[in-house]
């Protein structure tokens, strides 16, 4: 992405991020009591949460430590807080029109209104970032069963571990790769795919503590494939994907491999590597040239975009991550409306395609519309 592009972009998002707390701020101190000292005590404390998340992203960028980690943590919550409550406050605001039209409410009760709905908008706003918490650090195994008309040699049941957005960084760290790697070895699956971004972005926090060597799992040397997200390249690809490989994890950047049984693992590069290094991927056409259609097809793509290119060309399996099924309420509807398919699975013809929620989150570690997961997808294989 060209410097100039980044500047807009971050100029947009302080804008509306400014706007939302501006916004949010002056609902709050307009309820707090008419004594000075509380009002600057209530300013002061809303300020400080609200640079807490810029601060920590500027500061992790500059120079990784426990503070910026402390900081993306707490702004994390913020972002949460700061959604919800500007949606209900929004729609008190939308019901406080409604109730002056109606004659409901008189103007001397506005005052009283505005202070009930402030409370109740923290209290739910609260409740919801509480339940997203425990949503985000209990993951599931979510399973799938598949059956795939070809053959695959002397296979006919094989057993993968998928896992997409994992996001290591400040806020997904050690004790989560450990989880994460009992999750894995409890499975014992016969292969274990990473979905893309592993790495949240910036590299300094997973270097900072080297978090990648806290994962393991069974047969990680020949048994382990891996593909690039967008975030791999948003933190620098350059120093990301070596990080990566160092480890042990082969990323399959646009290559196909052949697995036993005669089995062909298609890894496409991020389309985002076009934005970030001018790096256009093949297309699959092209990398499916020389692929033998009468054996299966597992096709890895963090973003579920244009699936009818795998159905078009023959793909058996698509598996993919990326929308995190939009993480935080209402988001999913959003991503919903972008992705033709957001989240689970899809039939299209004779391709099967599965998106995963992911195992780890971006920003705040809330999940009020999703489960953290991990896949296990038992393939059969029925051909002759």
């Amino acid at each position: 992405m060209k410097a100039s592009q980044w500047v807009i972009f971050l100029s947009i998002v302080i804008t509306i991020y400014t706007l939302v707390n501006i916004y949010i701020f002056f609902k709050g101190y307009n309820t707090v009591p008419d004594i000075r000292i509380k009002k600057i005590i209530y300013s002061v404390i809303f300020v400080l949460l609200a640079a807490t998340f810029i601060a920590g992203k500027f500061l992790e960028s500059a120079h990784s430590s426990v503070l910026s980690d402390v900081l993306n943590i707490i702004g994390g919550f913020w972002l949460g807080f700061m959604l919800y409550t500007f949606l209900f406050l929004l729609l008190s605001d939308m019901l406080l029109i409604l109730a002056r039209f109606s004659g409901i409410l008189g103007r001397s009760d506005i005052l009283q209104y505005r202070k009930l709905a402030f409370l109740i908008t923290v209290l739910l706003s609260a409740v919801l970032i509480v339940g997203g918490f425990i949503n985000a650090i209990m993951p599931v195994i979510k399973e799938y069963k598949i059956v795939i008309n070809k053959p695959a040699g002397e296979i006919k049941t094989l057993h993968i571990a998928a896992v997409s957005d994992i996001h290591l960084g400040s806020v997904i760290r050690k004790r989560s790769m450990k989880k994460l790697s009992g999750m894995i070895d409890a499975m014992k699956p016969d292969y274990t795919l990473l979905l893309g971004d592993i790495v949240d972005g910036e590299l300094g926090p997973v270097l900072r503590g080297d978090l990648l060597k806290y994962f393991s799992c069974p047969g990680m040397n020949n048994t382990l494939f891996a593909i690039t997200g967008n975030h791999e390249f948003i933190g620098g690809a350059d120093r990301t994907i070596p990080y990566i490989e160092k480890k042990g994890i082969r990323i399959l950047k646009d290559e196909v491999v052949t697995l036993k049984g005669g089995i062909q693992l298609i890894g496409r590069l991020d389309r985002d590597s076009f934005r970030y290094y001018a790096k256009e991927r093949l297309p699959l056409e092209e990398l499916m040239k020389n692929i033998d259609r009468s054996r299966p097809v597992i096709l890895l793509d963090h973003q579920p975009l244009r699936l009818d290119e795998s159905e078009r060309n023959g793909v058996d399996l698509q598996l993919s991550g990326h929308t995190h099924n939009g993480q935080l309420w209402p988001l999913n509807y959003i991503v919903g409306r972008i992705f033709e398919l957001s989240y689970g699975y899809l039939k299209k013809g004779n391709t099967h395609i599965i998106v995963s929620s992911g195992f780890g989150l971006w920003g705040p570690r809330i999940r009020s519309c999703s489960r953290s997961e991990v896949l296990l997808i038992t393939l059969e294989f029925s051909g002759n």
